[in-house]
């Protein structure tokens, strides 16, 4: 009985432990083994021991971890929870305007001005659509202490017809332009040596009226998805009644391709002017002029994180077909920014350079006095070295600060004509009272900022200012050109009704030169450098908005009451108030 008592036990045992196995990992098959018992079981109790090291585990797969997926089994549970709606902020949001697309301005002032404009669209079929501009500036002049005529007109009419598609879009324009001025500035110097008899014989000679007209034709196509990308061409044909004319073109195709993976632009370019005036200041034959301007523009453009660089040149060939040389011209076309500080701040710099066809319709554009007896020819901008920094200073505040150098031959400057008592010519410009243009290689130094700020939905701020220092050849002066320009606005809304706006502009010093010569030796040749002085012109207006199509203003222009001038002997009109309304509507 003993020894079977110890073969149970042994049984129970071995049992137990196959048992405890199976329970850790029930899907490892350990096999079978069989024991032989040789001897009765007599158990002892041993003495203890502690180990003296970390036994070591030589079997990997004792440190594997088994997959375990988790299988969630997910159903409705029935809530009686009813969160609070949430309460939006107020906004104040205002009323979607709606938008109209035609209107038409009409406003009358002192010294009989009168402003007027009408435009008109309407879109058609298949995208297409048709517009028109009809503009008319107007006064009767009045100036004080003026003799000749100082009235002026300026009327234009503007036609378009095109198409816009997702992948082709372009326009067909037609124009008109209408200018009447007077050459109204005598001579000062001149005019006050005379008697008052002579006065009056003087002023009775001169026929001071000069009309220019302008028609032109253009055009511009743009595809989205191709190498040719846009092309843009214009001819003018502008005449004054002096029998004077110039004819105008200028072609500009762009293209853009890939290649070795990166981006490359190509822009073409075709300027040419031809031009005559019936004779010199000096009344002793015609004048002619004619250049062809041929351009060629490729860059390339890289982006690195914060940099961005343009990599370009201009390949230019200029040729003369009246007189004066033809020129092949190379010039840097470079530009790179990098910001230093997000949109904080972004440094900039650049190397750039352009021919520029100057013409006499650009001449008359920017003075309406010149004598229809011009030297026209083109400048040579060599280069234009910039480097400047702009950002933010605050979310609504942003800034512009930069320093250039740019170096021009052949650059065009506005001088006062010499008045001669020797002159043949008798015709209403030839009296000291108009204005030639001379060239000069001028270098300049300049210096520009500007700073923007919106300081709420309903005010807005403006100001910037360019110093320029200038370097020339041959001329004694950089003649009117300023050396400092300032401009500044303020535009605030003070109701949802009544809006106003101010704005100002300062501009510096300039030179001109006053010439009156004679052969007779008992007369003293006048050769005088005049400045001009400084001068300010504080504008503002108030916005009444009657309806959404209806609304009033009132403007008024050198509210100062300055009566300076912005050309020698041309003083301008003072305190100028002008009335309006502005009313839109849809066909």
């Amino acid at each position: 009985m003993k020894i079977k008592f110890q073969y149970k036990i042994a049984i129970v045992s071995v049992l137990l432990g196959t048992q405890i196995t199976f329970a850790q990992k029930k899907d490892e098959n350990i096999g079978t083994e069989v024991v032989n018992v040789v001897k009765p079981y007599t158990p002892t109790i041993s003495d203890a021991f502690k180990v003296k090291e970390t036994p070591s585990l030589e079997d990997d797969d004792n440190s594997k971890k088994e997959d375990i997926q988790y299988n969630i089994f997910s159903f409705p549970v029935a809530s009686t929870f009813t969160p609070s709606k949430g309460k939006a902020a107020n906004v104040d949001k205002e009323k979607e305007e709606k938008y109209f697309s035609n209107y038409a301005t009409l406003a009358a002032g002192n010294y009989g001005n009168i402003n007027a404009e009408l435009f008109v669209t309407q879109t058609l079929e298949s995208g297409n659509y048709v517009g028109a501009m009809l503009r008319h500036l107007s006064s009767q002049g009045g100036i004080k202490d003026i003799e000749l005529e100082d009235n002026f007109a300026n009327s234009s009419l503007d036609l378009t017809y095109g198409s816009r598609s997702n992948a082709l879009s372009w326009n067909a324009d037609l124009g008109y332009q209408r200018q009447s001025y007077n050459w109204y500035g005598l001579n000062s110097v001149l005019y006050e040596a005379l008697t008052p008899t002579d006065k009056a014989t003087f002023i009775d000679g001169i026929d001071e009226k000069q009309v220019y007209q302008n028609i032109s034709v253009g055009g511009k196509l743009a595809m989205n998805e191709s190498v040719f990308k846009q092309a843009t061409i214009k001819f003018n044909r502008f005449s004054d009644d002096f029998s004077s004319g110039e004819n105008r073109f200028v072609a500009k195709p762009s293209f853009e391709f890939d290649v070795v993976e990166q981006n490359i632009k190509a822009d073409f370019i075709l300027d040419y002017v031809n031009g005559n005036f019936k004779n010199n200041y000096f009344d002793s034959g015609e004048l002619k002029y004619g250049f062809a301007n041929f351009g060629f523009k490729p860059s390339f453009q890289i982006n690195k994180e914060d940099l961005s660089v343009n990599i370009g040149v201009g390949f230019f060939y200029s040729s003369a077909t009246e007189a004066g040389d033809n020129q092949f011209l190379i010039y840097p076309n470079i530009n790179a920014s990098y910001k230093v500080v997000g949109d904080l701040m972004i440094a900039y710099a650049g190397a750039e350079g352009n021919l520029k066809q100057n013409s006499y319709k650009e001449f008359v554009d920017e003075n309406f006095f010149v004598s229809p007896t011009l030297g026209v020819a083109p400048t040579d901008q060599k280069y234009d070295i910039y480097v400047g920094l702009k950002g933010k200073l605050a979310s609504s505040i942003a800034y512009n600060i930069r320093g250039s150098f740019m170096n021009e031959d052949n650059k065009a400057l506005f001088k006062n004509n010499v008045y001669s008592y020797e002159n043949t010519n008798t015709d209403g410009y030839a009296f000291g009272n108009s204005f030639g243009v001379v060239y000069d290689n001028v270098k300049t130094l300049s210096f520009f900022g500007e700073l923007k700020a919106d300081f709420s939905k309903n005010v807005s701020f403006g100001i910037n200012g360019t110093f320029s220092s200038y370097a020339e050849k041959d001329q004694k002066e950089a003649w009117n050109l300023p050396g400092l320009k300032i401009a500044s606005n303020l535009d605030f809304k003070i109701t949802s009704k009544w809006s106003a706006g101010l704005n100002v502009f300062f501009v510096g010093e300039r030179k001109d030169n006053i010439i009156i010569s004679s052969i007779d030796p008992s007369f003293t040749n006048v050769d005088e450098v005049v400045t001009l002085d400084s001068y300010f012109d504080l504008n503002a207006n108030v916005v009444y908005k009657y309806s959404e199509r209806l609304t009033f203003f009132l403007k008024g222009n050198n509210i100062a009451n300055q009566n300076y001038q912005r050309w020698i002997n041309y003083p301008v009109q003072g305190v100028q108030g002008l009335i309006g309304a502005n009313y839109k509507f849809d066909f």
